[in-house]
């Protein structure tokens, strides 16, 4: 399994962002993907997960309506689009295979001005 995260940077508050991950090595569609991110001082936590088969999406409370989670199974990738961006959301963002126990290297995302 090999994940590869990107599109993250430095943006302003208020800005967006959508970061990618390329998935590999297994079958992408049959899995529910998940975005983590890990903020400076903090644990881990769970951003949203998107089911393989129905597309159905579970948010955390922190990103609701800001955050929006997507897959390409034609090209077996997930997305993160991330708007209304605040100091809150900064972080390393990481992609995982939660079935798989697998994760991407992560993508820095910085909100500041």
């Amino acid at each position: 399994v090999r994940l590869v995260e990107s599109g993250g940077g430095l943006v302003q508050p208020g800005g967006s962002l959508r970061l990618s991950c390329a998935a590999s090595g297994f079958t992408f569609s049959a899995y529910d993907m998940s975005w983590y991110r890990q903020g400076p001082g903090k644990a881990r936590e769970l951003v949203v997960s998107i089911n393989g088969l129905s597309g159905r999406t579970i948010y955390a409370d922190s990103v609701k309506g800001r955050f929006a989670i997507s897959r390409d199974n034609s090209k077996n990738t997930v997305y993160l689009q991330m708007n209304s961006l605040n100091s809150e959301d900064t972080a390393v963002y990481y992609c995982n295979v939660p079935a798989r126990g697998s994760w991407g290297q992560g993508t820095q995302v910085t909100v500041s001005s």
